[in-house]
């Protein structure tokens, strides 16, 4: 290892490893984006206050390292039991940024009038949280609003679920359910309830789907609370034509979004 590189006792990287936790995020307002995927979106939307990485990091990825040096970015060769530390991988790809966060006011995602938003309800699990992002993005959704107790986008696990969509999308936490789904009636957001006893089948819903809809996606493991799934426009159940009691949320919200792009993209 260089000479030049720096280790797991500097001050800088010790600071960098607390934002592994949730009360110094919400603190510091930064968090870790780790792996090329992550840390390229992260430098194409201006969010990086420091890169870390590794030898081995640096010859993998020289292009990227090389990029955010040109922008300023502040770029620290460290050694492999920092890069260990930064990470949270098995394997930790050596690479990791510090990030100003990315959440916004529901407000703002409002005022862009938006066509189409997932709107998870008290989603607890990180992986999930990430990979739903990540399929708003691909879908070209136009937000996600993580309503009511729900998980941090920052959580590492998250981040990288999303695979750089964190950066692509916006994303806004939302803990009043209640005055959550005020907010989306008042913009003329048709509320879409994800249930098993819907009254509207997807298959039957392109009429709904042409105009702005929120999608709401319940609990992994309680599901949609009937008070909400009451409060919605329109309940929707998804056909299942085998033996499979029912989806996961991830799957659950691929096939609806992905519903919801086919018929607006078809106008």
């Amino acid at each position: 290892m260089s000479a030049d590189s720096i280790d797991w006792r500097n001050s800088r990287i010790v600071s960098a490893v607390k934002l592994h936790r949730s009360p110094v995020r919400r603190k510091t307002g930064l968090f870790l984006a780790e792996g090329a995927n992550s840390v390229e979106a992260a430098l194409d939307t201006g969010r990086v206050e420091e890169l870390f990485f590794s030898e081995k990091a640096a010859g993998r990825e020289h292009a990227l390292v090389a990029g955010a040096a040109a922008q300023g970015v502040r770029t620290t060769l460290v050694t492999d039991r920092a890069a260990e530390m930064l990470g949270e991988t098995v394997t930790p790809p050596g690479l990791v940024a510090v990030c100003r966060q990315v959440d916004v006011p529901l407000r703002e995602v409002l005022d862009a009038s938006p066509r189409m938003l997932a709107v998870p309800v008290e989603i607890a699990d990180p992986g999930n949280a990430g990979t739903l992002i990540r399929v708003a993005d691909a879908v070209g959704a136009d937000g996600v609003v993580l309503a009511g107790d729900s998980v941090d986008p920052h959580n590492g696990k998250c981040v990288r679920a999303c695979a750089g969509s964190l950066f692509h999308v916006p994303v806004a936490r939302s803990r009043d359910i209640d005055a959550t789904l005020d907010a989306l009636e008042a913009a003329g957001i048709a509320i879409l309830a994800t249930t098993a006893k819907g009254e509207v089948d997807l298959d039957d819903a392109d009429e709904i789907l042409s105009g702005p809809v929120a999608w709401l996606f319940g609990n992994e493991a309680h599901g949609l609370d009937k008070a909400i799934a009451a409060r919605a426009t329109h309940r929707v159940r998804i056909p299942i034509h085998g033996r499979a009691e029912s989806l996961n949320l991830a799957a659950a919200a691929a096939i609806c979004l992905y519903s919801s792009a086919r018929v607006q993209n078809a106008k």
